[in-house]
């Protein structure tokens, strides 16, 4: 794999130019944003102690979050958007000090856009145990040591919570849309069950009513990739120089997930069996493009994210069931009062369609009746975040007409 990549300062002290060189090209052990980085346009809040569902204590949290639009006097107007597994508060605007990606959903925020600033005031936090400025992994405990592998473990409902808890805190009693997608989406469906007097619309997209056992064992496989990296030193590695984290495993769990995010068909139109140079694959140590196009995202994703973080994130996705404790998924998506729009894309192989119909045809309020929106797509599941103009559409039709 070759690391090759922007932004990554070298320890300080004379260094000799080959090691200079070669520390640049290194991946840092974390890429977890951390205090004293650039705030960017992230805005946090203090949230107290957090009691997660399945034991522990954080003593004391945070949610990174982003706004866009004016909250109007009754503060009636706020809609909340909630980011898939790897994304982050930063839906809307450009790659620069403190993002080290640009927004992950361009064209969907901002005056006369779907999500109008002219009308909403629209709220994105980073999720409970991400690692872009909310408490996580890479955070610091009492001690002043990263919480590691010992950050306790979290679902799906503890992060609705702790979303919760930053609405009270900008005083906001009801939504008049909560948004998401994929994970973001598990997290919305929760709004709707946890919080069904605080969400006056919903649009869940590309995400299933509980996780099945081919995405917790997809997930499973992820996060053994992630512990048997010989640098991940049981989740203990985040004062590690560069080069010395577990970024060999983080960047394979997320080559394997890729092969998830798009469809087979996309990929073949793509790549094909097309090299990635004149040399051959099959003979002269060449790779085919679908290789490096892998190698590409799981370097780059080094870069912005912990490994940490991944695994407690991909836990809390495995434990996503709405009809935990409820009397099963139908009893509980028949608790949802608000309207809401389901949409899937038609070849996502994540979470296919079906499963977004069986919500459309659970919950008492449907848009779109006992099926979801489908778009018709050949991105996968990633069409979701692609389809923008299809999406955009749907998103307007339904802060109109829902």
């Amino acid at each position: 794999m070759d690391w090759t990549d922007h932004g990554i300062s070298p320890p300080s002290g004379r260094i000799p130019n080959d090691e200079l060189r070669a520390a640049s090209l290194r991946p840092p052990a974390s890429g977890a944003w951390r205090d004293g980085d650039d705030v960017g346009d992230r805005q946090f809040a203090w949230l107290g102690a957090f009691s997660p569902e399945h034991g522990g204590e954080l003593p004391l949290i945070r949610l990174a979050y982003e706004t866009w639009g004016t909250l109007n006097a009754d503060r009636s107007n706020a809609i909340l958007v909630l980011h898939a597994l790897t994304g982050d508060s930063h839906v809307e605007g450009q790659l620069g000090p403190g993002h080290p990606t640009a927004g992950w959903w361009p064209g969907i925020i901002g005056p006369g856009a779907p999500l109008d600033t002219d009308r909403y005031f629209v709220i994105a936090p980073n999720m409970l145990g991400g690692c872009q400025g909310s408490t996580g992994p890479a955070s610091l405990d009492a001690r002043g040591n990263a919480y590691g592998a010992s950050f306790p473990v979290l679902t799906i409902r503890d992060q609705v919570r702790a979303q919760a808890l930053l609405a009270d805190h900008l005083g906001i009693s009801t939504f008049a849309a909560v948004i998401g997608g994929s994970m973001g989406g598990m997290h919305a469906l929760e709004w709707g069950i946890m919080y069904p007097d605080r969400t006056q619309r919903l649009i869940v997209m590309s995400a299933p009513a509980a996780s099945d056992a081919q995405t917790i064992a997809q997930n499973t496989l992820q996060i053994d990739a992630i512990r048997l990296d010989p640098n991940f030193n049981d989740g203990d590695y985040a004062d590690e120089p560069a080069g010395f984290g577990p970024h060999r495993g983080l960047a394979l769990a997320r080559r394997l997930a890729m092969l998830n995010y798009r469809s087979g068909t996309e990929l073949d139109d793509r790549f094909g069996r097309s090299w990635q140079s004149n040399l051959s694959p099959e003979q002269d140590e060449g790779r085919y493009a679908v290789e490096s196009y892998l190698d590409f995202h799981g370097n780059r994703f080094t870069r912005r994210f912990d490994a940490n973080s991944y695994i407690t994130l991909l836990t809390a996705m495995s434990s996503h069931n709405v009809g935990r404790d409820r009397g099963g998924v139908d009893a509980a998506l028949g608790r949802v009062t608000a309207s809401t729009m389901v949409i899937g894309i038609s070849t996502d192989v994540l979470f296919p369609p079906e499963t977004q119909h069986r919500i459309a045809a659970g919950v008492p309020n449907s848009y779109s009746g006992d099926r979801a929106v489908t778009i018709r797509s050949n991105f996968g599941h990633d069409g979701f975040l692609l389809e923008i103009h299809h999406v955009g559409d749907a998103i307007r039709s339904m802060l109109v007409n829902g």
